[in-house]
């Protein structure tokens, strides 16, 4: 009896949870038709502004825009408060949260949830001018969800004083690790301890290989074909092999940076912020003798993990004209000129790239556009929090020897695969 009982009160919060969510979406649907032409204050949601460009901005946009004025409502520097802070608010329907700022794994998460505002019909943006990439980013299915608002893309750094030509290929760059060693240091490094980066790293070997991690539903493991688990061993195979050196499986970004601005490394895959940090006078080993060329990859150029962050409405905001203009303001030159002399942070329009007198103060931004032309995201999914957790902990255990690849995909298979059911 007690037993019956037992059960009869899990299947009620079980039916309970369903009818929440249900409702939650019903919700959501309906906001979605709901103060298309309402404006007023808004407030815009980012995490913390290091590089005090978010102020700027709003006090530009506020000088304008009497009756229209934007609040910012800084979040922490941690991505998991910031992700956390912004599912609690989504699902309370807080309609304070008007504009709020993505990761771009996020988008699909949020979307699939109906929290993001599509911009569609009247909330439609102008997307001509912007890297294609980035808007591929800022959606789910076939519909934007997300203005793109800043960019990145992978850079192979590489010491000019020991490389002639960089490596087109992957097998190249393996080539040319006789160099590294005759030299005394290591070869090459990315990103290999076990935190987001590494799912940025091992996602770049897998689609430069021809694979994906999920497919185009977001939901189907597809991590197990030939040549995603081509693209695994190729990282196996060179930390078994000591062109990467052993203590990558530590490097995040800033210690593979460390690595490669104190003269340890020849090859290093990074983002372009290390750039003018490592050409500071006095405080780098390679200042002046290092430049960047893109990933390589299985023929040619390879694919870098498209990087950056999404700006998108909240479906539940009650002044979606204001929140909808505010977007357009993120697009805007001055406003992409600002995002990469003030933050360092990749520009998604297109004629940034192309401007002389930018190129002659960032010299990497051709390059830079390159990357981002041929980047591919991150698992666009709705279950990205659990793929990415998969991928973290099996690639992993496959780098280091703990586990064959074969194993490490079917594990990742199975996690995502349960992840969806």
């Amino acid at each position: 009896m007690r037993r019956a009982a037992i059960t009869l009160l899990a299947a009620g919060a079980l039916l309970a949870t369903t009818s929440c969510a249900d409702q939650g979406i019903t919700a959501a649907a309906r906001a979605e038709q709901e103060n298309l032409d309402g404006r007023g204050p808004i407030t815009y949601v980012q995490g913390k502004d290091h590089a005090n460009v978010v102020r700027p901005l709003l006090d530009e946009w506020n000088a304008t825009h009497p009756g229209e004025e934007v609040t910012f409502k800084e979040q922490s520097d941690n991505a998991d408060q910031q992700h956390e802070d912004l599912v609690q608010h989504f699902q309370s329907r807080d309609t304070g949260y008007d504009v709020t700022v993505v990761d771009l794994v996020w988008t699909a998460e949020f979307a699939a949830r109906g929290w993001l505002q599509p911009l569609t019909g009247p909330m439609a943006v102008d997307t001509s001018e912007l890297l294609e990439p980035t808007v591929r980013g800022a959606s789910y299915g076939d519909t934007l969800y997300a203005a793109p608002q800043t960019s990145d893309g992978a850079l192979l750094y590489y010491r000019t004083d020991l490389v002639e030509h960089p490596p087109a290929t992957w097998d190249e760059l393996i080539a040319q690790c006789a160099t590294a060693k005759s030299a005394g240091i290591g070869c090459y490094a990315g990103q290999y301890a076990k935190y987001e980066g590494l799912t940025v790293n091992a996602a770049e070997a897998v689609t430069t290989a021809g694979g994906s991690i999920v497919g185009e539903d977001g939901v189907t493991p597809t991590i197990d074909a030939p040549e995603a688990k081509a693209g695994l061993q190729s990282l196996v195979d060179a930390y078994r092999n000591g062109h990467i050196p052993r203590e990558a499986v530590t490097f995040q970004e800033e210690q593979a940076r460390q690595a490669f601005q104190s003269g340890n490394l020849m090859f290093m895959r990074n983002w372009p912020y290390a750039y003018s940090l490592m050409n500071g006078q006095g405080s780098s080993a390679v200042a002046g003798e290092f430049a960047v060329a893109p990933l390589p990859g299985k023929t040619g150029t390879g694919n870098s993990s498209l990087g950056g962050h999404n700006v998108a409405i909240n479906v539940y905001s009650e002044h979606k004209a204001t929140a909808h203009d505010f977007l357009k303001f993120m697009l805007e030159r001055k406003t992409q000129e600002l995002f990469l002399s003030q933050g360092s942070l990749a520009p998604v329009r297109a004629d940034v790239y192309e401007d002389p007198e930018l190129i002659a103060q960032y010299p990497y931004l051709p390059t830079l556009k390159t990357s981002i032309e041929n980047a591919i995201p991150r698992p666009i999914s709705p279950y990205y929090p659990a793929v990415t957790r998969a991928v973290q902990n099996n690639v992993y255990a496959a780098i280091k020897g703990d586990k064959t690849v074969d194993q490490a995909v079917a594990d990742i298979r199975s996690a995502i695969a349960a992840a969806g059911s």
